[in-house]
């Protein structure tokens, strides 16, 4: 890891770095900062022989050529002579997060601020004129970043799948069960998706190294160009309020509410950014220790998927939603009914038929309390 702010060593693709001094992340792997059940997911694939092949032969069906002639024939590409700022931006984010080649990026007459990275063998950059006129230099890194970090997992898979599978999915909706099986897969894209942009998040991060840039770039494009009326602390406080009000009702509602997007929702992605800002993970790969792309192909798919099982275990023990923590109740009181019954038919759990039934009961099981902690973690992080 180096500090940036210098010309690299990859020739004249990354010249024209800005001055200011930032950490470089000298042969990174995206693994380093993907969300857990985004990594899991990517490194199944990677081990999974041929699946570049079926990806060739996909992309054929799809216009991605079409979309790289149609930007290149009706939006400006960035380059020294053409929006010469945005072309210093994304070859810093390249130079730090150590891409071997630059993206082409494209800006598009389009007030919606939005950016996106497509493309399967060659991903190109798309950035609106609204995301442009929107942000400041510093909160664009942050989203420059954010799609630099998408081609460097190879984001553009899932993009690629489930446009296939939807176009699939409106094809064959008059067959009964053929529509139900395509959209159970797109829905579990989808979330996968969701997940990928909470990865690509901490890459913007990584990129512009400044957490109150990525906040206010979310701040806005959740309220506009209005930041003399928004606060960070207030804007967190939603997402809590979020994740913690109402009854199941409302926890339906929630899941119903973001079934069909491919985003998390913006004040959910400020505070899960937050969250990661604050953590060990992060500070090891700022002080230099992080795993390096010449090392995935060793990546173990059960580790991952262990640690994606743990995330999503933790998340339901912590979390305050009505819904996660009757999940997490539920599983706590299996594991503690479990105990009981084991007591029961051993004989451990007759001094408890006599009026012992509290410390008999937990004498039975070996536990002293715990067990619908442990019942908790046990059947979710298997």
């Amino acid at each position: 890891m180096t500090d940036s702010g210098h010309e690299s060593g990859h020739g004249n693709s990354h010249e024209n770095v800005p001055g200011r001094k930032r950490r470089r992340f000298e042969g990174i792997s995206s693994r380093a900062y993907e969300h857990p059940a985004d990594r899991s997911a990517l490194v199944a694939l990677r081990k999974l022989t041929g699946f570049d092949t079926v990806l060739k032969a996909l992309s054929g069906l799809l216009p991605e050529r079409s979309l790289r002639l149609l930007f290149l024939s009706d939006s400006v590409r960035v380059s020294d002579a053409q929006f010469a700022h945005l072309n210093v931006i994304l070859r810093d984010a390249c130079y730090i997060l150590d891409l071997e080649k630059v993206p082409a990026m494209y800006v598009t007459q389009n007030p919606r601020p939005n950016a996106m990275c497509i493309g399967l063998e060659e991903p190109i950059i798309v950035v609106t004129t609204g995301l442009v006129e929107l942000l400041d230099e510093e909160e664009m890194r942050a989203v420059v970043g954010h799609e630099a970090g998408h081609a460097l997992s190879g984001h553009a898979v899932y993009r690629t799948i489930l446009l296939f599978l939807t176009s699939i999915a409106l094809k064959v909706a008059w067959i009964p069960l053929g529509n139900v099986a395509i959209m159970a897969l797109v829905t579990g894209l989808r979330e996968w998706f969701r997940k990928s942009e909470l990865s690509a998040d901490r890459a913007g991060l990584l990129v512009g190294q400044d957490l109150r840039a990525s906040m206010r770039g979310l701040m806005k494009i959740a309220g506009g160009n209005h930041l003399h009326e928004m606060n960070v602390d207030a804007f967190l406080e939603q997402a809590e309020e979020y994740e913690a009000g109402g009854d199941l009702r409302d926890s339906v509602l929630k899941i119903m509410n973001v079934l069909p997007r491919s985003h998390p929702f913006t004040t959910v992605r400020a505070a899960e950014l937050k969250k990661w800002a604050e953590s060990r993970d992060f500070q090891r790969i700022m002080d230099g220790h992080y795993p390096r792309r010449d090392e995935d192909k060793d990546a173990s798919v059960g580790e991952s998927f262990r640690e994606s099982a743990s995330h999503y275990a933790d998340t339901v023990r912590t979390s305050k939603d009505p819904l996660m923590k009757l999940v997490g109740d539920i599983a706590g009181g299996a594991g503690d009914l479990g105990g009981k019954l084991r007591g029961k038919f051993t004989g451990g759990g007759a001094g408890g038929a006599g009026g012992g039934a509290g410390k008999g009961g937990q004498g039975a099981d070996g536990s002293a309390g715990d067990g619908p902690a442990r019942g908790t973690e046990g059947p979710l992080a298997d």
